[in-house]
Formats: C-alpha cells, structure tokens, sequence
C-alpha cells in the first residue's frame, strides 16, 4: 500500500519544519566520535532524533510549496512521501527507558577540558545567514520523546527563543566509570536498523528529484530551468548530502570495528595523492572504455605523497572522478579517438595553504565559450546528446559512464561546499579550462543548511 501523509502528519511537519537546524563541523564530528561508548552512542542517537525530523520536515514542507507547479509531478510527489515516511518512522521511533543514575550520567555537563572547537561558515557562501545555524534551547523549544508519541512543547509558531547551546552539551556523556544496561546497546542497535532502512529508501532520490524536473520540463516545454528552481534543487542536494552524512557517520560508528586513522566515515589522515591518484585511474578507466580506445589522454599528477587531511574520502574521490571525466572526454573530442598516442597532457596539480588545500585540474580540451559559462552549473545541462535517465536506474548520486545527466558539476561543487570548501571553473576559449577544487584543511567549516 502506497504511503499517504495524513493531515495530522501534515501538522507534526508544519511544527518540526518550524525549528532551525543545528550545523555540525568535521572537527566536531571527529572530537566527538573517537572511542565512542555505548552512552556517547545513545546521545549521538538522542541529537540525531531531535536534528533528522527538523531537516526531513524542511524538505517535506518545500516539496510542497515549489514554484511553476513542479511540486504535481509524480516523481517530486515520490520523494515527498520518501522523506514524510522516514519522518513519521524517527518521532514515532520508540523512547529508552534507563534508571535513574544513567539518566543522570547522560545529563552530566562535561569537563571544562572536554570542548568542541566553535565552527565557522564557509567564505565561499554569502547566503546562509548566522540565523540558520543558531543552536536551540533545548529546554524551551524542542520537540520532546519522552512520551512516545511526540507531541512536543515547542511553540510551532516560528517565534521560539534560540540559544545557542555549545554542541558538547547535546553530544557529551559522561562515560567514566559507568556500566551502560544492556537496553543501551539494544537501543542504539534498533536505532541503527531504522536508519540504515531510511538511508536505502533515500538512495535513488538524486536520479528521482531528476526525473521529476525532467518531467515538469516536458509538461511546459522548458529549455533551460528557471533560476528558482536551479536554487531549490542546490538547496535540496545540499540538504541531502548532510543528511546522509550525519546517518553514514551514526551508521559507521555503531557497525564498524575501530580503525586508528577513521572515525566513522571521516579518515582522519585522508591521503590526498593517494585519492586523486585512484580517482585518475577510475576517470580513464571510464574514458578508455567508452571511446574504445587503448589508451586514454595522459593525466600528470603533482601532489606531496604525505600530504594529508580529516576528510571523508569518498566525497573527494567523487569530485576528482567527476571533474576528470569532463576533461578527458574535452581532450578526446576536441583531437578524436584515433590520435590517441598525440593527446596532450590533462595537469593535476595539488597544494596545500594556510587555510585550504587546492587541486587544479588543467586540461587542453578547447574550453568553453564564454556565453555557456553560467549555464554549466545549471542542472540538467549536458553537452551529451539524447540523454534519458532510466527509470530503473538505482545509483545514489553518480553515474559512471562519460556524461551522466548534466549534474557532475553542479552536484561536485555541493559536495565541495558542504565541508567548507568549493569549486571555481576559468576556461580559456579555443585553448583548454581549468577547475580549481578548494578544500578546507581545518575541517572548522560547519554544515551550509539551507
């Protein structure tokens, strides 16, 4: 049976999508999810469902509202249900009941020693204003559970006090010393089960989203998408990539055994050369194949082999790929398949500053005109003929063959951005371009939340 939002569902997302949402930096991430207990664990659990319904509940409600009637197309209305689905399955997710000493435990302010680095926005973004960061009293205006059905206390009506409370007041438990009761780790093994249902549920909703703007653009035989919807969808991707990323992190630290250079998702010493490097071979890889080719263009790498960062890798390996992609099919189509022992050199160069580490990606694939500059960032512009995306088609945010449907870049530069970094493209028209990769070498930058 189809998933339905009920009007009382309606009313609990009208109230969560009231509250702001609360940004995490990697660093934060990091501090708080070395050695983590089984009570570190049940807090994470505790901010995560107090954080996911807020997020989720945002989408739901701008699912609904979207301008030029995009929101009656079957595969936006889809993905609406995904998100209300997984935000009815977090507030009716059952409560933990603990004796009185745990709760006491998990309540403890934590040690003066024991503070989480403040986070900082990303330079890169004018946008977000400090307002949407802001933490929330949590003894004022959040959602409570401690009843099970989630009725809440908070106002709903937007007007709520938001004090900023540090993020080791809801992320710390005083775990010295303490005997966590087995229905700790029952809890935080249940808990993880529900998430890893609602991370599956959400894997096709890139390609989803896709299709719906693919259809909204057939129903008004749209060229180019308008620019509020090009906003919305860096929104909503934006949105995603942190959602997930909060879940993967949660999911990785309850299931993984501990590895000393991770901590969940995040390598701590994230090996740069070692990244780009696979990332150039699964690029040409890509390359060679597509164009039946023995060998693809050369591609350089200038990169210290030691030269490492907290980061999450597969988000780095993911740009890398997507960017070199585009060069080596520039370089391919601009000197043709046959000349494959005359293709000149694609250059990736990697240095590491004060604030950021940067890769420039060099190629000699004849640039692009100044006029379709702006258009490179809009969603669903492809310079690949007859793309069609398959309604089957599974895969969660990248596509391997050379072009997929025109979101390489625009998705790239959100997953650059996310983490405090972004992606800069200068092309030299007749000649070749250059995309500059900017990574944050902190890890301070906290979540852009649209």
């Amino acid at each position: 049976m189809a998933f339905r939002i009920t009007p009382a569902l309606w009313e609990r997302i009208h109230h969560f999508a009231s509250f702001p949402q609360t940004g995490v930096s990697l660093q934060q991430m990091v501090l708080f999810g070395q050695n983590p207990s089984q009570g570190t664990l049940l807090k994470a659990s505790q901010f995560l469902l107090e954080e996911l319904p807020i997020r989720l509940a945002h989408r739901v409600k701008e699912l609904d509202q979207l301008p030029h009637n995009l929101s009656a197309m079957p595969s936006i209305n889809k993905v609406k249900n995904w998100y209300a689905q997984s935000f009815e399955e977090l507030i009716s997710f059952p409560p933990i009941k603990l004796p009185k000493h745990i709760r006491q435990a998990l309540l403890a302010p934590p040690p003066d020693h024991h503070q989480l680095p403040e986070s900082t926005p990303n330079p890169s973004l004018t946008y977000s204003s400090d307002d949407s960061y802001a933490a929330l009293d949590l003894t004022a205006a959040m959602p409570t559970y401690s009843n099970g059905n989630g009725n809440g206390n908070g106002n709903g009506n937007g007007h709520h006090s938001k004090l900023r409370i540090p993020m080791e007041r809801r992320y710390y438990a005083n775990t010295s010393g303490i005997v966590w009761p087995p229905e700790v780790r029952d809890y935080n093994r249940r808990f993880t089960k529900t998430l890893e249902m609602i991370k599956r549920r959400h894997d096709p909703t890139v390609t989803t989203v896709a299709q719906g703007v693919l259809e909204w653009k057939r129903s008004c035989n749209a060229r180019n998408i308008n620019l509020d919807v090009q906003h919305w969808l860096d929104r909503f991707y934006l949105s995603r990539i942190g959602i997930r990323f909060l879940i993967g992190q949660h999911i990785a630290l309850n299931t993984l055994q501990p590895h000393p250079d991770y901590v969940g998702i995040i390598c701590t010493k994230s090996n740069v050369h070692e990244i780009v490097h696979e990332a150039i071979e699964n690029a040409r890889f890509v390359c060679e194949e597509h164009y039946a080719m023995f060998k693809g263009p050369p591609v350089q790498l200038i990169c210290p082999k030691d030269l490492t960062f907290p980061y999450v890798p597969g988000h780095l390996s993911h740009i890398v790929f997507e960017l070199l992609k585009n060069s080596l099919r520039a370089v391919v189509e601009r000197f043709g398949p046959q000349n494959e022992d005359s293709f000149p050199p694609i250059k990736v160069i990697v240095v590491e500053g004060k604030e950021d580490i940067t890769i420039k990606i060099s190629d000699e694939g004849g640039g692009i005109p100044r006029s379709a500059i702006p258009l490179i960032w809009t969603y669903m512009y492809t310079t690949m003929e007859g793309q069609e995306i398959d309604q089957d088609f599974q895969a969660s945010d990248f596509k391997a063959p050379m072009a997929g449907f025109g979101y390489g870049l625009p998705l790239s530069r959100l997953y650059a951005r996310y983490f405090g970094g972004d992606l800069r493209l200068i092309s030299m028209d007749g000649f070749g371009t250059d995309v500059y990769i900017h990574l944050n070498k902190l890890s301070s930058s906290r979540e852009p939340l649209p």
